[in-house]
């Protein structure tokens, strides 16, 4: 692992995570190419930004969840391979109802080149301090349709106000929204702005 990625949890003491693509629990419904554990890796950079969103949210009575944030070049590579698989079903109705899964590249939910694995983007959402419950956010993780959309109709005014507390914190602490995705944040200052990395998740 380069010097300069650490795992989140050693420098932000606290934060919450669930690494979703070293497990069965994501769209592909497999354990992804490069996430050998169940561990949130990123830039020195990304985690400092992160320990300072933390401390943002608590004023909120919010803590944070982490799903993604380095991302290896071999786990995007494994995402087109399975876009390209005739249907199965198996995660569908929940991750993409409403478009084929060989259309999740050419609409901007997947990228041949993903921020992620530059190591200063983070998927993550909002939970409830007092109750450990994630704040209602209108819609799951990858779920890649126009309702995750910033500014999606269709969802409650809480969940409205919720994306609106994220967001909020995330571009405070130097971040900067994905249009299509409310869970999505790239550091404006990521060091590594035109390398994409390949090591594994371990």
């Amino acid at each position: 692992m380069n010097d300069d990625f650490v795992y989140l949890d050693e420098l932000v003491p606290g934060i919450r995570w669930d690494a979703k693509y070293a497990t069965r629990d994501n769209f592909t419904g497999e354990p992804v190419d490069g996430y050998l554990a169940n561990r949130i890796v990123g830039t020195r950079a990304l985690c400092a930004a992160l320990g300072q969103a933390q401390k943002e949210a608590a004023s909120l009575g919010f803590g944070l969840l982490v799903w993604d944030g380095y991302r290896p070049q071999r786990a995007v590579d494994c995402f087109l391979r399975w876009s390209q698989q005739p249907e199965d079903g198996r995660t569908k109705q929940r991750h993409y109802p409403n478009i084929d899964r060989s259309e999740l590249f050419d609409r901007g939910y997947v990228a041949a080149k993903s921020g992620h694995s530059r190591g200063s983007t983070v998927d993550l959402t909002l939970y409830s301090l007092a109750t450990g419950e994630n704040a209602p956010m209108g819609g799951y993780y990858d779920l890649m349709d126009p309702v995750s959309h910033h500014g999606a109709k269709g969802i409650t005014s809480i969940e409205a106000a919720n994306r609106e507390h994220l967001c909020s914190i995330m571009e405070d602490c130097g971040f900067a929204r994905y249009p299509c995705e409310w869970w999505h944040y790239t550091l404006k200052s990521e060091p590594y702005s035109d390398v994409y990395f390949d090591f594994p998740v371990t």
